[in-house]
């Protein structure tokens, strides 16, 4: 194995698909899927050891009605019912005046770190004294930002104990995700502190927290917009809010609350080309800022009114990194009508608070595998082979089994092709 992946970053695309397919025994047939897929865009560049491109089904929500306006809204992900949940819940909320987003604040912060720290007060005194000097170090080691008129905003300084000291950067980096923007100035600062303050820095870099990064999104549903066959709007209202209420008490339902939000944020961040790894971290990292892990959306029921609240961090942005590079990233921005990062956060989470009602009224209502099963029995179909044209009579007759199986949707799927070629010789 060495010898073959010697240098194996330094081998063209085709060279490596040759490497990898004698080394895992891949058929004819499956290299040439590899190959197919290999040429698709312009990934080859965003990473290192390229071998293909892993396609993901993107589809669109609809039916979001935001600050007034209507949006069609592209998300990426392999989960059924994702979208259908999203766009359902974001029909009922639009009946109801729709989702009121807005976008509290937009500063990353970074951080430059300091160990075997003495006394905590002599680097807060230094760093209080050298403030200007500091922002002003910042600002030169990235012109271009604050030519846009972003650029740093304010330093602070913080024990963390054990010696170690943390001397945080906010700033505002415009229209980019800004990472790299925010490391090049943590590390013009590192410089002038370890230069003149005589103590050696142990890292800078971004950090991901994004706690003055945030968006809400609000909604308000009558409750007789509930009501289904069985149960009254009321009784329906009264069961989310106190869904609602369980994941703010219950670290373990409100892992599982938030990753219903997730599923529709990442999603949208995926087709938006930004690092959903980022997101998710900061999102997790809001959810315990009290010390309890807890649902980040809250719902209560008050003078015949459902309310919903979800506050996220969302650091995202519309220019630069993957953005620039997938050319289908332009294309969603266009479809959903980004034009810039407030706009995207402010999509993003009402995405998050359309799918967590959606959610939470399957779940107090009838349960949520009734819309789940549907999309997985079409999931099932078409992993036994079915084609889209096949999936309505397959979908069909797996849902009058008590327990659908692979095998059976196997079996059906031959049994289905046997017919149609019977009627079609028959016609002929």
């Amino acid at each position: 194995m060495a010898s073959s992946f010697s240098h194996f970053y330094k081998r063209d695309a085709q060279e490596r698909l040759q490497i990898i397919a004698d080394h895992s025994g891949l058929s004819d047939a499956q290299s040439a899927q590899l190959v197919s897929r290999a040429a698709q865009g312009d990934a080859k560049a965003l990473i290192e050891n390229y071998l293909t491109a892993f396609q993901l089904p993107e589809g669109v929500a609809v039916n979001f009605q935001i600050n007034d306006h209507d949006y069609v809204v592209p998300m990426v992900t392999e989960e059924p019912s994702v979208i259908a949940a999203a766009s359902n819940g974001a029909k009922t909320i639009a009946d109801a005046g729709g989702i009121q987003a807005e976008v509290k604040s937009r500063l990353l912060m970074g951080q430059i770190v300091l160990s075997d720290v003495k006394v905590f007060a002599s680097i807060d005194d230094w760093v209080a004294l050298h403030t200007d000097e500091l922002l002003e170090v910042a600002r030169k080691a990235h012109p271009t930002i604050v030519s846009r008129g972003g650029g740093p905003r304010s330093i602070r300084t913080r024990d963390l104990g054990e010696g170690y000291v943390s001397i945080d950067l906010y700033a505002d980096v415009k229209a980019a995700m800004g990472a790299n923007m925010l490391n090049t100035m943590l590390e013009a600062m590192a410089e002038v502190i370890q230069t003149k303050l005589h103590h050696t820095t142990l890292f800078s870099i971004l950090s991901n927290t994004a706690d003055q990064s945030l968006a809400t999104a609000t909604c308000s549903i009558p409750v007789t917009a509930l009501k289904n066959a069985t149960q009254s709007g009321a009784d329906v209202a009264v069961r989310i809010a106190s869904a609602s209420r369980v994941a703010q008490l219950d670290p373990y339902r409100a892992v599982t609350h938030n990753k219903g939000i997730m599923n529709g944020v990442d999603a949208v961040v995926i087709a938006m080309g930004n690092d959903w790894r980022a997101i998710e971290a900061a999102a997790h990292a809001f959810a315990v800022v009290d010390g309890q892990y807890r649902g980040l959306s809250t719902w209560t029921v008050q003078n015949d009114q459902l309310l919903g609240q979800l506050t996220l961090p969302l650091p995202v942005g519309t220019v630069g990194g993957a953005t620039k590079v997938l050319p289908v990233v332009k294309i969603n921005q266009q479809i959903a009508t980004v034009k810039t990062p407030e706009d995207l956060m402010m999509i993003i989470v009402s995405v998050g608070l359309a799918q967590n009602f959606a959610a939470l009224k399957a779940l107090v209502t009838d349960g949520i595998q009734k819309g789940h099963m549907k999309m997985q029995l079409r999931s099932l179909a078409l992993s036994a082979g079915a084609t889209v044209n096949e999936l309505k009579p397959m979908v069909a007759y797996l849902k009058t089994l008590s327990d659908p199986t692979a095998a059976a949707a196997e079996t059906k799927l031959k049994e289905l092709r046997t017919q149609i070629k019977d009627d079609n010789d028959a016609k002929h």
